[in-house]
């Protein structure tokens, strides 16, 4: 499930107060009282007559005590005791009714309002749960504001659009991370890819995005803030080791915008961007890719900065592995480079749709790494300066600069 950030909360106090819209959404009935009620009646009545015409030999009304069970799966716990409230009085007065031993009555009572109860039981335990995952999913929400935050962003030099995709659709924090920085010497990109899954993965992703944000601001060069980014891996595998957690490493591909017709760029073992312009999309050409963030000291060589043409109108899209690792059911990987070219026309969100929608009905719905991608075009000249926006604020303010 791709998860558009700009739908997540603009704050954590907006996240916190979702778990009561969650538990309210998860306590709320699915059906109608007077539609549930009324299928009930309508399935007594069926039932009632299906039983006085098979006889003694074949007792049917017993086998609403299943009714409980199924409504439990989708009905409030109020419905569900109304209706195991309702079929123990309906079994209970169809066995008095036919007669029979006092064991056989009383056996058949008792089975029946112990199938009603562990129907309620079994409801009440699916709402507790659903309630939970709820709240998990609100702290999640949380803790994605803090990591990586709404698109698109807007600043002086660019508007980055975007899209973050999880491998886990009820996950919303993976591996991949990105950010964009306005700093006194330009705008600063990152996209990156955190070696590795889960928490410890998370908590590597934090560390490089905390020392982006500062760096990107200190730094005058990119190479100074690459070289920040690195000292903060080294320091998060350094802590991991103590811990007991595996070193780790991080591709990244650090960009910067000072305003010009060209970009600066330092690439620390990431994919190539794709510029798109002029109607044709092609790999942006990097000669000097570097060893990613935390693998410094396995090179001699140290990481430089290469420009790269980015004319106004043009889009630079930049990406994790999630997306050219994609495959179809035959295990054939997801040929980018050419769905691009039917796409260079677009205006970067209408990008980002074709190519989310193309990569799930490639795929098959099956999603085997998380997907970051972002899609970069230069702000107009011209145009006013604005915050850098956030939440559902973010996409109208961005719309003057969408290209479109």
């Amino acid at each position: 499930m791709t998860i558009g950030l700009q739908r997540l909360s603009a704050t954590s106090g907006t996240a916190l107060s979702g778990t009561d819209a969650g538990e309210a959404a998860v306590r709320a009935p699915r059906v109608g009282n007077r539609t549930l009620f009324g299928g009930l009646a309508l399935l007594t009545a069926v039932i009632v007559l299906l039983d006085m015409g098979s006889g003694d030999e074949l007792r049917i009304v017993p086998l609403m005590v299943v009714v409980p069970a199924l409504v439990s799966v989708f009905g409030t716990i109020r419905q569900t005791v109304g209706v195991a409230s309702w079929v123990m009085l309906v079994a209970v007065a169809s066995r008095l009714v036919s007669g029979g031993t006092f064991w056989d009555i009383t056996s058949s009572v008792v089975f029946t309002v112990l199938a009603c109860f562990l129907g309620v039981g079994a409801c009440a335990l699916r709402i507790r749960h659903a309630i939970e995952i709820a709240r998990l999913r609100s702290a999640a929400v949380a803790l994605q504001r803090q990591i990586l935050r709404p698109l698109p962003i807007v600043t002086d030099q660019v508007v980055a659009h975007g899209t973050y995709a999880p491998i886990e659709e009820d996950r919303l924090v993976g591996g991949d991370i990105y950010e964009a920085v306005s700093s006194p010497y330009g705008t600063r990109v990152i996209i990156g890819d955190v070696q590795g899954k889960g928490l410890a993965a998370i908590g590597a992703g934090f560390a490089v995005l905390g020392a982006f944000r500062e760096a990107a601001i200190r730094e005058p060069t990119l190479t100074g803030v690459v070289d920040a980014l690195e000292d903060a891996v080294a320091r998060h595998n350094a802590f991991s080791a103590q811990t007991g957690e595996i070193e780790r490493f991080v591709t990244a591909l650090v960009l910067g915008f000072d305003g010009d017709g060209r970009v600066q760029a330092v690439n620390c073992g990431h994919l190539p961007p794709r510029l798109l312009h002029d109607n044709v999309a092609g790999p942006v050409p990097l000669r000097r890719t570097s060893v990613p963030l935390g693998m410094a000291e396995l090179s001699s060589e140290a990481r430089v900065t290469e420009w790269l043409d980015f004319p106004t109108g043009a889009t630079l899209l930049m990406f994790t592995d999630g997306v050219t690792e994609a495959r179809d059911l035959a295990g054939t990987f997801y040929p980018l480079d050419t769905r691009l070219g039917r796409w260079a026309h677009l205006a970067p969100r209408e990008l980002l749709d074709a190519l989310h929608r193309d990569l799930e009905e490639f795929s098959g719905g099956v999603r085997r790494d998380d997907i970051a991608v972002l899609a970069v075009r230069r702000t107009p000249s011209g145009s006013p300066s604005r915050p850098e926006p956030s939440g559902y604020g973010a996409r109208r303010a961005a719309e003057a600069f969408s290209g479109r």
